[in-house]
């Protein structure tokens, strides 16, 4: 589904990402861990153009899109999440959610609204509220739901549960999990190790703009040495 080969990435003269190299495989969870300041967002940002490129190829489904504007990366089925929630304060609930949707390209049982309301009821019952009005967990459901009704292929999330009380992070992350089998692809970027690991199925360790480990999920939680090495954990 998702192929990053051989990233590198600057803000201005500083090197932030140095020949990163990761694969996400259709209808698995792929999560990025690693301490702040490392490049897990900028890996993100470069997947959906939001970052240049100094180096190094982005594909999806063997197409390149490295040097795609955003919205024609959004049109070829990838939805993004990002860590501010991006929600739109002056919009209700009902106009954010109706502004992104849009009909899955030859798929049955793709994502509506009244599916997402299903799956956040909260969101249902705040329907004519604005944005500005919501709390942190309900902006990130809405924030999550609108990226579920472009009924992308891939579903790319910066720190999900940042911030959030624990009930609510359990939520996400019971949502989150609900969506295998649906036929997307996901890649979660997180601080909460416990959210990455219960959600993903492989896991990459990012530190100093490269990969310096990655397997399966039980494999790297099960690393300790590994763990306090480079997340002091």
């Amino acid at each position: 589904m998702l192929e990053l080969q051989n990233l590198h990435a600057a803000y201005g003269p500083t090197p932030v990402l140095h020949g990163v190299s990761l694969s996400a495989a259709p209808e698995r969870f792929l999560g990025i861990i690693g301490r702040n300041g490392v490049g897990k967002t900028t890996i993100l940002r470069s997947i959906v153009g939001l970052m240049p490129l100094a180096k190094g190829d982005v594909r999806l489904d063997g197409t390149s899109i490295a040097g795609r504007e955003t919205h024609q990366i959004a049109r070829l089925g990838v939805a993004f999440v990002p860590e501010n929630r991006g929600v739109f304060p002056s919009l209700t609930v009902l106009e954010s959610l109706t502004l992104a949707a849009r009909l899955p390209e030859g798929r049955t049982g793709g994502w509506t609204l009244e599916r997402v309301f299903g799956v956040f009821p909260r969101l249902a019952e705040r329907r004519a509220n604005r944005g500005d009005a919501l709390s942190g967990g309900e902006q990130q459901m809405l924030a999550i739901g609108r990226a579920l009704l472009t009924n992308p292929r891939l579903l790319i999330l910066d720190e999900p549960t940042e911030g959030l009380a624990p009930l609510i992070v359990l939520q996400i992350r019971d949502v989150l999990r609900s969506l295998r089998g649906s036929g997307l692809a996901i890649v979660i970027v997180d601080q909460n190790l416990e959210t990455v690991f219960d959600i993903a199925d492989d896991v990459a360790l990012i530190s100093r703009g490269t990969v310096v480990a990655q397997g399966t999920s039980a494999a790297i939680r099960g690393d300790q040495a590994l763990l306090n090495h480079y997340l002091g954990v």
